[in-house]
Formats: C-alpha cells, structure tokens, sequence
C-alpha cells in the first residue's frame, strides 16, 4: 500500500536534529511538504539523554564555524521563544597551565577567555593547572526542546511516531520508504538523520562507506543541587565535564567512556562498576568531595564520524538520499549547523535520474 500525497522530503528520525532539519526546510520554503518519520517517539533516542550543553569551541576550523553558526542560531532563538529552555551558563575551563594560546585558538572569539580570578567552590586545581573564565556557554533540556520544536512544527508538517523504516531506496522517479506499517512513502528525497542507529537494515549499505562509528556515552548524576550562579566546568584535556543540571535538580558529570562499536539496542543502559570508577578517578582529582557523591547516571551512545567533523552527505549518486548527523556527542550543540548545511546541500543538488558523482561539496 503506498500512501497518499507524496512529501516533497522525509526526514527520518525525530530528534534534535531532524527536527531542525523539518524548521530549516519549512524556513526556506514555507510551503514544502515535509514528513518526519521515527521509530519511537520524538526525542525518545540520544537526543532523550543528551546533557544539552552548549559550549563555544571546536577542535577544528570546521568545527568551530559549526559551534559559532550554532552559537547564533540558539541565541536568536531563545530571543524569539523565551519560554523554551535554553538556560545561559557561566563557564570555567580547567587546563595546563601553558595552555592559554591553545585554547584561545580552540575557544571561539565569542568567549573571551581570560584567565580566572577564583575557582569555583569545591574545584581543586592540581600542581601545574590553571583556570579560564568563559562567556557564551548554555545548556538546554533537550527533549523539552525537540517536543516543543516539533508541536511547532506539526500544524505544517506531518509527523509518523512509532513507525519504522523498513527499507529505502531512490531512482529517476523519486525515493520510496518502506514501513513497518506495511505502507510505502515516496518523496522527492530523504533525510537520514539516524543518531547512532548507523547500522539499521534499512540504510546500513548506505551509511557504512562512510565510515562513522557509535560510542558509548556515560554521564554520571551527583545528587548535590545546584547553586544559581553555578556555571558549567569544563575539564579540556580529559574531555569532560561537569553541568548544573537545574532543571533536574543535581550535578551532571560526563567523561570520556572509550567502548566502541556499541549497538544502541542493546547496550547496557545501567551503569557497571568500571564507569564508576573511572569517573570518579577523574573526579577525585578536581572535585573530590563531589567524587563521593556519584550514585546513578546514564548510559547510551552516538555516532562519531572519522576526523570528528560531523557529516551532512548524498549517500546516493542521483541525490535523493542524504546522511545527516555523526556528531560525537555535540548532536544538541551543532543541530543548528548541521540542520542548515543539509537543507543547504538539498537546495543545490536537484535530484536527478543522471546522479552526481562528485560528494566533496558538503560538511
């Protein structure tokens, strides 16, 4: 059975980035129809335990134009929707004392990082460390986000919750879904915006060439609350940090957990006494009466794209078929970028039965 009216595009995952995908679609053209299909429920995947912080650098050039597009694309639209919950966060960043040119290159100008006048409470600074004040750094609860992106979004875009993609495929005449419903969809082209789901039946042949990865994700809760002038700490060399999380009333600490190829089906969504234990080594070393404090958390992955620079791709020479994400854990903080450079790559390669070969023209 195929469908009704055939949408000009779908996007297939409805997270944070596939909705914004959706807004940036509907933004360029307001009378495009759009589908976002999902497996589950919008916000039900990575972007359910995402730590939503937002701070401002890049461990590359590309990088940081996708933090800084980001940057502004957040700031405009808390100023348009106040009520959203995007909250501003003050920013220490703790590093090697010699570090300053290094991370004033890594910081986007926007921080104005300068060299702290205090720690805050409960931060022990090792011999041979320093401390940096940043601006521009904000978290958000991702999923309070995304559902209230997408409520905006459903009077001119049609959503398809707990309906999975079975298959996909494209050709002259346009691309085809197959769904779990027994339905078939066809569009003009496809979104893939998957998270960590690379290796689903329906698009993994498509997806592997690109040679993303999924990684466990592992943050642990410290049941302290947080003061209201607390700002997030970021730890640079370890690549981790710890997040007043407000809205949830507890301290949120996310470290480098290094288990690769993971399934996010099947991995194991409680903690195991190893990421108590790393985490808490690292903790007891900058904050350790906090380290004490590390009773539960949260455990997932993501999809993390080699080089680290996320990928906006065609998967398919004719250019209906677009991968979109592999974002390393930074799926809230570069959703904006992203979202934009897909509907950009859209608006430039018309579908066509003759293909295109050349795929270096995207992020």
């Amino acid at each position: 059975m195929t469908t009704g009216a055939a949408p000009g595009t779908v996007v297939v995952g409805a997270g944070v980035l596939g909705c914004l995908v959706a807004r940036e679609l509907l933004a360029a053209d307001p009378g495009a129809r759009v589908t976002v299909v999902d497996r589950d429920l919008v916000a039900a995947g990575a972007s359910r335990r995402s730590a939503g912080l937002h701070f401002p650098r890049g461990a590359s050039p590309e990088v940081r134009a996708m933090a800084a597009e980001s940057q502004r694309y957040y700031a405009e639209l808390a100023a348009e929707r106040p009520e959203l919950p995007i909250h501003s966060l003050g920013m220490t960043v703790v590093a090697p004392e010699h570090a300053g040119p290094a991370l004033r290159e890594t910081y986007l100008r926007e921080a104005a990082l300068r060299p702290a006048t205090a720690v805050p409470d409960g931060i022990t600074l090792p011999a041979g460390t320093a401390a940096w004040t940043g601006d521009g750094c904000q978290y958000a609860d991702v999923p309070a986000l995304t559902q209230a992106l997408a409520a905006e979004l459903r009077p001119r875009a049609t959503f398809l919750e707990g309906v999975t993609v079975t298959g996909v495929s494209s050709d002259s005449d346009g691309a085809r879904l197959a769904l779990g419903t027994g339905e078939t969809l066809s569009a003009e082209r496809v979104v893939i915006a998957p998270g960590p789901w690379l290796a689903a039946k329906a698009w993994r042949h498509l997806v592997e060439p690109l040679g993303a990865r999924v990684k466990k994700i592992v943050a642990l809760h410290i049941e302290e609350p947080p003061g209201e002038r607390d700002g997030a700490i970021v730890f640079q060399d370890e690549d981790a940090f710890l997040l007043p999380y407000r809205h949830r009333g507890h301290w949120l600490f996310s470290y480098t957990c290094a288990e690769w190829d993971v399934d996010p089906d099947h991995v194991a969504p409680g903690l195991a006494p190893a990421h108590l234990a790393q985490a808490g080594e690292l903790l007891r070393r900058y904050a350790p009466r906090l380290a004490e404090r590390c009773v539960s958390g949260r455990v997932f992955c993501d999809a993390y794209a080699p080089g680290g620079v996320p990928l906006v791709r065609p998967l398919t020479d004719d250019g209906r078929l677009v991968f979109a994400g592999a974002a390393g854990g930074s799926g809230y903080r570069l959703a904006p970028a992203l979202s934009r450079a897909t509907v950009r790559l859209l608006l430039t390669r018309t579908p066509s039965g003759g293909g295109h070969k050349d795929r270096k023209d995207t992020t």
